[in-house]
């Protein structure tokens, strides 16, 4: 059996090699975990030293290590933290990771590290979760920026991510982990999605390798919805409550958000920016990340 060594603080030089950044390959950056009442925890990782100028939420099936190559290419303080049920954070016994849930749940975190944070994140699931945040404790969210999400995702228009998360938790080898990865992101380099698998899966004391996202919560028939209607409803509710400045970043080439979406969310919430980043798919910050870290640039000065 092949042990496959890994660091999490190790890989940043491919980063930076693959986007040319001039960051340092060994910034400051330090893994930190918050006990929750009912004895879970929810892992983040914290940029700099300085409080933390951005809050950084990632989608489904992904983990804080997402933001890698923004978050070196911004050079800002930041807390980049792991969903419930993803990453390092604990799982729920229930699988049930509602964006209300989860908001409730991260509150915390943000609360004793990232209270004064200009601005919040935040990637699909994790969108949504950081609008049920700007709902549920909306002094922690001075201003609201969604990557290629809106509450309008329903199972059509996400197909292509679900034919994804919803494979096998676990694979014999990392080949095999790897070869599935290279199937459903083309457009990627094969570093990346190597560097990507090592962050997102672990190796077991068998040699074999199981994604570290509770899968559960992803299993769904072809007719379900990611999440239900009525869910949906309330979120887009809380976008015509918001009192804080609003960015939907729509991905150029992606299904997830189409037209009616932006109708809708102008709509609910007139003062939003709709800005679109051309050549980007759904994960802005894995296809686009100097041009999604170039925009939040114009946010922390």
């Amino acid at each position: 059996m092949q042990r496959v060594p890994y660091d999490e603080f190790s890989l940043f030089h491919e980063n930076i090699a693959e986007y040319s950044l001039t960051a340092s390959a060994r910034p400051q950056v330090q893994r930190i975990a918050h006990q929750l009442g009912d004895g879970r925890t929810v892992s983040a990782l914290k940029w700099g030293s300085a409080e933390p100028q951005m809050v950084f939420v990632h989608g489904g099936s992904q983990n804080a290590h997402t933001w890698d190559t923004v978050l070196l290419d911004l050079g800002v303080p930041a807390l980049a933290i792991d969903l419930p049920g993803h990453g390092h954070s604990s799982w729920r016994d229930d699988a049930m990771y509602s964006p209300h849930s989860m908001a409730v749940d991260i509150a915390e975190v943000v609360a004793l590290h990232a209270a004064s944070a200009k601005i919040v994140v935040g990637m699909s699931l994790g969108g949504l979760t950081s609008l049920a945040l700007a709902g549920h404790a909306p002094h922690l969210v001075q201003e609201l920026v969604l990557v290629d999400i809106t509450p309008g995702v329903n199972g059509d228009k996400a197909k292509a991510i679900l034919d994804f998360v919803n494979g096998p938790q676990a694979f014999a080898s990392f080949d095999d982990l790897l070869k599935r990865t290279i199937e459903h992101n083309p457009t990627r380099t094969i570093e990346s999605l190597r560097r990507g698998i090592l962050h997102n899966a672990k190796q077991l004391d068998d040699g074999s390798w199981q994604w570290r996202y509770d899968r559960r919560s992803h299993i769904r028939s072809e007719n379900s919805e990611p999440i239900s209607g009525d869910a949906l409803g309330k979120l887009w509710d809380l976008i015509g409550a918001l009192n804080c400045p609003l960015t939907l970043l729509r991905g150029g080439t992606s299904p997830v958000v189409d037209d009616a979406d932006v109708a809708e969310l102008k709509r609910r919430q007139g003062r939003a920016d709709v800005l679109v980043i051309d050549g980007a798919g759904h994960s802005i910050q894995g296809d686009k990340p100097r041009e999604l870290a170039a925009f939040l640039a114009t946010k922390s000065v």
